[in-house]
């Protein structure tokens, strides 16, 4: 098992920046490919970006690729999405996710463990 906790949402103004932490514990954090998914209200989960597990490759979903970064600290088993010029279509649940193996994975059905979610904000 994999335990994945959120951390980091809050609101926050359109134009402003955040950075979301996924903390990992469980298994060993780098043999997992991470990403992260957002769910905003009335819609459905939606890929946002997704890291392997050496962090060495990474994909962006159109809408924040060039805003958003993902990336990973294998030392301190922590995911995080670093999240620039904001916009309130942003706001949303995150949720970070984990699956065993290489590469990156862009459907949610592909991994295997999920975390609560934080709740990111973005006010006009």
């Amino acid at each position: 098992q994999v335990q994945l906790v959120e951390s980091g949402g809050r609101l926050v103004q359109a134009g402003g920046s955040l950075r979301l932490s996924c903390e990992a514990s469980g298994r060993t954090f780098s043999n997992y490919a991470m990403g992260w998914f957002r769910q905003a209200p009335g819609k459905e989960r939606e890929f946002v970006a997704a890291i392997s597990w050496s962090g060495d490759t990474s994909h962006y979903a159109d809408s924040v690729k060039g805003r958003f970064t993902v990336s990973r600290d294998n030392a301190e088993n922590t995911l995080y999405l670093q999240m620039n010029k904001l916009k309130p279509e942003d706001t949303a649940v995150y949720y970070c996710a984990a699956t065993y193996g290489s590469g990156w994975f862009q459907n949610e059905d592909d991994y295997d463990y999920w975390g609560q979610g934080t709740q990111v904000t973005v006010s006009p």
